[in-house]
């Protein structure tokens, strides 16, 4: 009996080797190629959104930026794959791209049956209605029979399927592939009701002729967290991609900005700041990258809160508050794992 113990004992530290030996799959091809391919949303204002000169810009845009600056020094050196919500997951799992950061959420169903795995979050939402104001519709509870917007392939299709449900209301579904066919119908008055995340609705807001004409609706009916998502398998990839993300978070909570950090970097006393900005303990080389990825992080992109704040803030045509995704240490959920 001690025999076959020990045996399997063995088997399981060389499964455990064999493991080990293979994972880094993305980075060596990251590195190969010297570019991150990051899928993101077709046309997702505040998150991923192209300009006329195909310019990349959101706060997903910024994570993707932010591991190319950690990786290959470069916070250039990516490639952007525009994804539609059913496109997004066969993407990841086919190694067409090396991260999927498009506004998602993470759920269970995702989590434990698609191939990915999801790195943290990076902004708290939910699900909420926009109505156009000439409806006269005050609130969700009285869109009873109501014609309604929505994107295949998202969570919106079921959580609206489950809000009518438990308030004996009914709706019609008009269905769409696309983030733009979907926010086209609902513009053009091919339904009554346009549902997605309440971060998604003030995005199409800014898209319409007459913004004001528009409203979101109070309610908020469910919970999304959005978090960027890689490849499950690929350990060594998945830890830099969730320890950049929490660079990002913890760089804003120690007030390290795209200005300051080089003055931080050379004075701080704080062993919290100087393992960031790379004048302290090296944590690089615990996830196989070199003493300054977090400082090129912070001088590339910026911290959370200047991303949060050119996408998504008060002066951007979103114009979205921080609420819940302000720092824990100023009234909001934000809260990030310590970079030591």
């Amino acid at each position: 009996m001690k025999k076959i113990v020990l045996a399997v004992a063995a088997a399981t530290v060389s499964i455990a080797f064999s493991q080990s030996a293979i994972a880094g799959d993305v980075l060596d091809k990251v590195r190969q190629n010297d570019v991150v391919v990051c899928g993101v949303n077709t046309a997702a204002p505040g998150f991923s959104n192209a300009d006329s000169q195909g310019k990349w810009t959101g706060l997903d845009v910024d994570f993707c930026r932010s591991l190319a600056a950690a990786v290959l020094g470069d916070a250039n050196k990516v490639k952007f794959v525009p994804l539609s919500s059913p496109q997004r997951f066969s993407a990841l799992q086919a190694g067409e791209i090396d991260v999927l950061s498009r506004n998602t959420t993470w759920n269970l169903t995702r989590d434990a049956s698609l191939g990915a795995v999801f790195t943290g979050i990076i902004y708290y939402d939910g699900q909420g209605f926009m109505v156009p104001k000439k409806l006269g519709v005050k609130s969700a509870k009285e869109l009873d029979g109501a014609t309604i917007c929505v994107q295949s392939g998202t969570s919106s299709e079921p959580s609206v399927a489950d809000y009518f449900k438990s308030n004996g209301m009914k709706y019609k579904a008009v269905i769409f592939d696309t983030t733009e066919a979907t926010q086209g119908a609902f513009l053009s008055g091919r339904c009554q009701v346009y549902t997605t995340d309440m971060s998604d609705l003030a995005g199409a807001r800014t898209k319409a002729k007459n913004p004001d004409d528009y409203m979101i609706l109070p309610e908020v009916i469910s919970k999304e967290p959005l978090g960027p998502s890689v490849r499950r398998g690929d350990n060594e990839w998945f830890q830099i991609a969730r320890w950049v993300l929490n660079a990002l978070i913890e760089a804003e909570e120690y007030g390290i900005t795209q200005a300051n950090v080089d003055d931080m970097r050379k004075n701080s006393t704080n062993p919290n700041v100087q393992r960031l900005t790379g004048s302290g303990e090296d944590m690089g080389k615990l996830l196989g990258l070199d003493k300054d990825w977090s400082y090129r992080i912070i001088k590339q992109v910026g911290n959370y809160g200047e991303s949060f704040e050119r996408n998504l803030g008060p002066k951007t045509p979103l114009a979205l508050p921080r609420g819940v995704n302000e720092q824990w240490t100023k009234g909001g959920i934000l809260y990030a794992p310590p970079v030591r």
